[in-house]
């Protein structure tokens, strides 16, 4: 039975997991958002012994996914089949413990949606309208608003989409953008009208005011409940669950063809259509029965769908429990920026698993540990080395391997007789009891980073018990309570494999499998009796290995490879200016000259004073690129190009006869232009 009082009547647990867009692999801001923390969750409840279903599966309709099929030159099923494979297998070598992984492609899928729809038009739950919507006449189709371009009315950028500025980061209507033109053919779209159905959220607005902000008050966290209220008290508003597209759940009602239901409105109906799909399964029970408690794991840009217009969705239905919580987690950034699929800024787990074999428990560990649970937090990979070999490794893998190897070393690896427990002994057995329930406390109430914390804090407590007592000099003078401290120590690893298995699945695999331990729930937990005398305990291995600085900095230099690809593709050159006759450029002088001397000039920061070599003698050339070259003496030897036909000018007291040529780059930064080889100075550029 749970710790938690409001979760005793409850027979079962629906768990579900937001469904991961199926347009690119996984990474870890979707991991310490949703999928661990749920992991975890699920995991604990099946240890207390309850009746859980944990639901999960791809998202696999909408415009992004016809948008990367289009750039591709491929299918928006080869688009998420590939990526459905990948997200898949990602999550199941990571241990995230799914009852069922699905797909909204599925053919179950479609018929429980297109049949949750239409139920819901049939008894008049939608509002239908007619609007005017962008129409590409070459294309003949509706035009989504990612397939509509324009300029940005606020910032000017030309390369704006029609439901956001990327530039400026302006949520946009396509009716905003000025100059709108169609991806499909490039010309500008026209106005039609299209029909479409509605849930009419404003009439919703009552009882869903009453069911979250009464009720829920001080249960939700805090950022979930807030963020429901400022979208309550703005003001709820019908919202379309249909659109123009041909990829998504057709809407099953004669005569609209090209129409599809929304995506917004089809996803979470996939919660159920998974559970459907499981052979055998009562489902309803999962979702009707009232003795069911219903928790969606989601991210923050989720907790509208999941609090306010799914419950909507159920609740015209009419059949259908509604969620007890929905435990949403804040934004992970990566090294101190934003996490961007677009701009590749990510830690992708199908590449971390294969970067880092067998460290699963490692990645779970550190984004547990750093989850953005109240406020966006940040990953780092200097953060990941230190919580592995600063905690994992020095705190719990150094208790139990140091406890396994003296049992070995004094006992042959049986489990010595305890004998009268001293006082500190009874202290120890009395802290390590309560550890069960301070674990279990933070789970319930969805504070995963507490949780994890008191898991460590049993380490620690046997770490130091064990120090205290040195029992590699204590059995040279009381043997006795040497096997009493080390039957303890053994005891408070046998509770934390137990304790730890939430958290650290493998871990907790491989100190079952070490320490011939058998199959163990919550319940068996806090006990001081848990390995009785005589048991034999496998030869140690080690729990965790140190990660070194050359691994790390391979995984470093990598974000910012990424980084500097993110600056090149985002830089575009300057416009071409106005055209010129070729006659005037031919009326410039430009040659090759060797630099024989360069020096700051005196008092001027941005000068350079060159000395040439020109072919006809020397010359002297000011250039404003000292701040570029900082050590000016290394130009010595470098031939430059140079206009020599400029009239000489002053600048700072010294004569320039000329203008060497440079390039700015996109940061601005000013480089010579060179010839790529040598040639005979006051050779002529054209």
């Amino acid at each position: 039975m749970t710790y938690n009082e409001k979760d005793q009547h409850y027979k079962r647990f629906t768990v579900t997991s937001a469904l991961p867009y199926a347009n690119g692999p996984v990474h870890i801001g979707h991991l310490a958002g949703v999928y661990v923390p749920a992991d975890v969750y699920v995991r604990y409840l099946r240890a207390q012994g309850e009746d859980v279903m944990f639901i999960g599966g791809s998202d696999e309709h909408g415009v992004p996914i016809t948008i990367k099929a289009r750039k591709e030159g491929v299918t928006p099923q080869d688009i998420v089949d590939r990526y459905h494979k990948i997200i898949k297998d990602s999550f199941a070598e990571l241990g995230i413990s799914f009852d069922i992984y699905s797909r909204t492609s599925s053919p179950e899928h479609h018929e429980t949606a297109a049949a949750y729809f239409k139920k819901l038009y049939d008894e008049g739950k939608f509002v239908e309208k007619v609007s005017m919507q962008y129409y590409d006449e070459e294309a003949q189709q509706f035009l989504a608003d990612r397939y509509i371009t324009g300029t940005c009315p606020h910032c000017g950028n030309e390369h704006a989409y029609g439901d956001q500025c990327e530039a400026c980061g302006t949520s946009l209507n396509a009716t905003d953008l000025i100059n709108p033109k169609s991806t499909l053919s490039g010309n500008p779209p026209v106005m039609r009208e299209t029909k479409h159905w509605y849930l009419p959220l404003d009439q919703d607005e009552p009882w869903l005011r009453e069911w979250i902000l009464e009720q829920h008050k001080g249960d939700w966290k805090t950022n979930v409940y807030g963020q429901c209220k400022s979208w309550i008290d703005a003001g709820l508003q019908p919202r379309a669950v249909t659109r123009d597209l041909d990829w998504g759940v057709k809407v099953p009602i004669e005569g609209t063809d090209g129409k599809v239901l929304y995506v917004w409105f089809d996803a979470p109906i996939g919660y159920i259509s998974f559970t459907k799909q499981l052979k055998g399964n009562d489902w309803e029970k999962w979702w009707k029965d009232k003795d069911t408690k219903l928790v969606h794991f989601i991210g923050k840009d989720n907790i509208v769908f999941h609090c306010i217009i799914f419950p909507a969705m159920l609740k015209a239905d009419g059949s259908y429990i509604l969620p007890a919580n929905v435990p949403a987690n804040e934004f992970l950034n990566l090294e101190g920026d934003k996490i961007s699929t677009s701009r590749n800024w990510a830690v992708w787990l199908h590449e971390y698993l294969r970067d880092f074999p067998g460290k699963q428990d490692v990645l779970r560990y550190t984004l547990c540990s750093n989850a953005p649970e109240t406020k966006d937090n940040d990953f780092t990979w200097k953060d990941f080395q230190l919580k592995n070999n600063s905690e994992l490794v020095a705190i719990l893998g150094n208790f139990v391997n140091r406890t396994l190897v003296l049992t070995h070393k004094f006992y042959g690896g049986k489990v010595p007789a305890r004998g009268p427990l001293p006082e500190m002994e009874q202290e120890v057995v009395k802290e390590m009891a309560t550890f069960p329930e301070r674990i279990g406390r933070s789970i319930e109430v969805y504070r995963f980073r507490e949780a994890l914390a008191e898991m460590m804090n049993l380490a620690r407590l046997g770490n130091k018990y064990l120090t205290d007592r040195e029992p590699w000099k204590l059995i040279k003078t009381d043997p006795e309570l040497t096997a009493t401290v080390m039957n303890l120590s053994l005891q408070i690893c046998a509770n934390l494999a137990v304790l730890c298995a939430p958290f650290l699945p493998f871990t907790a695999d491989k100190m079952h499998r070490i320490m011939n331990l058998p199959a163990m729930g919550w319940k068996d937990a806090g006990r001081a009796d848990l390995l009785m005398e005589g048991h034999q305990i496998d030869k140690p291995e080690l729990l965790f290995e140190q990660i070194d600085d050359a691994t790390i900095e391979a995984q470093v230099n990598k974000l910012l490879e990424t980084k500097r690809q993110n600056e090149l593709n985002a830089w575009t050159p300057n416009a071409v200016k106005e055209t010129v006759a070729f006659d005037d450029f031919g009326k410039m002088d430009i040659r090759v000259g060797t630099v024989l001397e360069c020096s700051k000039v005196p008092k001027a920061d941005k000068l350079l004073q060159f000395k040439i070599e020109d072919g006809m003698g020397t010359r002297t050339i000011v250039s404003g690129i000292a701040k570029f070259y900082p050590e000016p003496e290394k130009l010595v030897g470098m031939q430059v190009c140079f206009i020599a036909n400029f009239a000489p000018r002053k600048l700072k007291g010294v004569e320039s006869q000329g203008m060497i040529l440079s390039a700015e780059d996109k940061d601005g930064r000013l480089v010579l232009v060179t010839p790529s080889q040598l040639v005979t100075p006051g050779c002529n550029v054209g």
